[in-house]
């Protein structure tokens, strides 16, 4: 019998999902290696199913998307329990990605802002109900948590792949290693590691030139003249995250004139992404009293959304104390 394989989707966007239909041909080599047990976003299954398998009758499942909800929990706590590999899979389960710059609002602020805004018609308060009785019987949806946590947050995890999505061609290299170690043709990786990654930062594989040149403003692209195809973009004064971005992409975006936006994750033995980006940007600041510095601050309109798009739910910050508090 073959073993089983399982990926599962909880908050996200589905990227990860469309990420792995997109090594085209290869995933017909995962057909052939695995019993598709679980795959919601690719065929018809019940958590029912997946219930009714013996612990760590999965071999290894592929997980992706943050915990926010309680269902999400639940997955998370039941696909551990069923698995004996468990994979985070993509920026949201490792590092919170988009969905997690929400822990900048409390789960009140969410709300208010979903039900309450511009083009709401409702008379009066509205707000989803967790339990509803109706004549079929009572309806549930799944409630909010205060904060959103990245998967291993919550339960333990095997292994890591970085990205948003993950690159085809890694995804394609964590399938054919999952498979040869499944098959006994290979060892499995050490618990923990990283995989579909470099083990230094997206700037190390850009071609770019970096002279050292310091900058004195920061722009965003339709404000800067014609880039210099041949320089590094963050000495010609727009955002890169590369200094502080884990590497494995071949630098896709800064190689055609777009800056890197971080969605690899922190660069290796980094604590914290953003913080360490900040640093990177603060060295070739020329820039010495106060007000030059908020001027050249002044070129970056979403701070937060810049320093922590991709990786706020495991950073240091992690969440707005209110939202921390609630979650306690």
């Amino acid at each position: 019998m073959k073993p089983r394989f399982a990926m599962y989707w909880a908050a996200s966007c589905g990227g990860c999902e469309i990420a792995v239909l997109n090594i085209d041909e290869r995933v017909l080599a995962l057909d052939a290696a695995f019993d598709i047990a679980f795959w919601p976003a690719a065929m018809d299954a019940k958590y029912r199913d997946v219930e009714a398998l013996e612990d760590g009758a999965i071999w290894v499942t592929l997980f992706n998307g943050g915990i926010r909800t309680d269902e999400n929990e639940h997955m998370a706590h039941l696909l551990r329990r069923k698995s004996r590999l468990l994979v985070a899979f993509g920026s949201c389960a490792n590092e919170g990605c988009i969905p997690g710059l929400a822990n900048l609002s409390t789960r009140a602020d969410l709300l208010r802002a979903a039900y309450d805004g511009p083009g709401s018609e409702h008379p009066g308060p509205a707000r989803p109900q967790t339990a509803w009785d109706a004549a079929e019987g009572t309806l549930t949806l799944p409630a909010l948590q205060p904060v959103l946590r990245t998967l291993d947050q919550v339960v333990e995890v095997d292994y890591h792949v970085p990205g948003c999505p993950p690159e085809s061609h890694q995804i394609a290299a964590v399938l054919d290693l999952l498979i040869a170690v499944a098959r006994g043709e290979s060892e499995a990786p050490p618990k923990g590691a990283v995989l579909g990654a470099g083990a230094s930062t997206v700037c190390d594989e850009c071609p770019r030139s970096r002279d050292v040149k310091r900058i004195r403003a920061l722009a965003r692209i339709q404000q800067l003249p014609p880039l210099d195809a041949n320089l590094c973009l963050l000495e010609q004064g727009l955002m890169c995250a590369g200094p502080a971005t884990r590497g494995g992409c071949d630098a896709r975006c800064p190689r055609v004139g777009a800056p890197c936006i971080g969605c690899y994750g922190a660069a290796p033995d980094v604590l914290d992404q953003g913080a360490r980006l900040m640093s990177a940007i603060a060295s070739v600041v020329d820039a010495d009293d106060a007000e030059h510095i908020d001027r050249v601050l002044d070129g970056l309109p979403d701070p937060a959304g810049t320093f922590y798009r991709f990786g706020l739910a495991r950073s240091l910050l992690r969440a707005h104390r209110a939202a921390l508090a609630a979650e306690e």
